[in-house]
């Protein structure tokens, strides 16, 4: 397929053969935003589709690191009241807490986590000092940053019907999905990581929390749309985290 159409089916073919594949790569900082930029600060661009009500002032202030961040991700963050200052993928630590927010939250992306070795020397350094919440790529980089590792799952997971279990109330969740990789619980140290919620499919890791410090993540999108609203209230935990 060819979304341009200018290319024969033959060159189609040789540029797909010629593809490198996910393995080893970094995809993220090729699509991340090259300038910092503060989100829709007056909610015109997030507000509900259908609603003419105005948006809570934004006034817990966030960093955005953005590997690949959905549109409906801020839209989401920005109901809730967050003012949101997306930065670059490579933006480090010191770039971050000198912003002074009130925490950090880790995008979607296309991307090997294993390749974003940048990522995870920041988020490691960001560890313990403000509170973290990560979302599929962000979640297997947070897993990276505690010291787990990453490996491919044998199909991926994609589509909008993946049973998730809440480890925690036995709460079974419809979620959207579009990944290849998941964390390697062999290599978690569970002493400090809590695996939160598992795929029901395969029994994979879908979520886990820092036994110590506010650090949370799930590898679904909560913001999915269209698609199953189940995981949305999942924003709420990192306001109250914010803000508390």
């Amino acid at each position: 397929m060819s979304v341009e159409g200018k290319l024969s089916p033959k060159e189609a073919v040789r540029k797909a053969r010629e593809w490198v594949g996910l393995d080893g790569q970094d995809y993220a900082s090729k699509v991340s935003t090259q300038e910092s930029y503060v989100w829709d600060l007056d909610g015109q661009m997030s507000r509900p589709y259908g609603s003419s009500d105005a948006l809570p002032e934004a006034d817990t202030p966030i960093v955005l690191l953005d590997y690949g961040v959905k549109w409906n991700i801020l839209r989401s963050l920005r109901q809730l009241g967050f003012k949101i200052t997306v930065f670059p993928a490579k933006s480090n630590a010191d770039e971050v807490l000198a912003h002074k927010p009130a925490g950090v939250f880790l995008s979607n992306g296309p991307a090997d986590p294993a390749a974003l070795t940048y990522a995870h020397e920041t988020i490691r350094q960001l560890v313990g000092k403000l509170p973290i919440m990560g979302i599929c790529l962000g979640h297997q980089l947070i897993g990276h940053a505690l010291g787990a590792k990453t490996c491919r799952l044998p199909f991926g997971h994609h589509g909008c019907n993946h049973p998730v279990k809440d480890l925690r109330d036995g709460r079974i969740e419809i979620t959207s999905q579009n990944h290849n990789y998941t964390i390697d619980p062999d290599t978690l140290d569970q002493s400090e990581v809590e695996v939160t919620h598992i795929n029901l499919n395969d029994q994979s890791i879908e979520g886990i929390a820092h036994k110590r410090h506010p650090i949370f993540s799930v590898q679904y999108h909560p913001e999915a749309a269209p698609g199953p609203h189940d995981a949305a209230p999942f924003f709420r935990k990192f306001q109250e985290l914010t803000r508390g």
